[in-house]
């Protein structure tokens, strides 16, 4: 559970530091931007799986992270102004490679 969150919000935070080089539409612009998007990301995507509960497959997490992170990373630019900068497709394009790496990435010690 706690193991799950932690790797989330990593994932979540090289990730958008990494797509942020390639994925025209989405600048972040420090380490701060970054982290702040990935700690909404890992809570947001916590809650949704805790309310769902074990209906959701690892396929299933994949859309859950597309879903928040999408959002998150769009709604990010106005929490913390200067720090990110994103288009609606930047945020599509950050948040579909997210959501992939993270029905990858296992979260959770079996």
């Amino acid at each position: 559970m706690m193991l799950g969150i932690i790797v989330r919000f990593v994932v979540s935070a090289l990730v958008l530091l990494l797509v942020s080089y390639f994925v025209p539409g989405l600048r972040v612009n420090g380490i701060i931007g970054a982290f702040v998007a990935a700690a909404v990301i890992a809570g947001l995507g916590y809650a949704i799986e805790k309310v769902f509960g074990d209906k959701i497959s690892r396929a299933g997490r994949g859309a859950v992270g597309f879903i928040t992170a999408a959002v998150v990373i769009y709604f990010s630019q106005f929490i913390v102004p200067g720090y990110i900068t994103v288009t609606i497709i930047g945020a599509l394009l950050a948040s579909l490679v997210i959501g992939i790496i993270d029905s990858i990435v296992p979260t959770t010690l079996r």
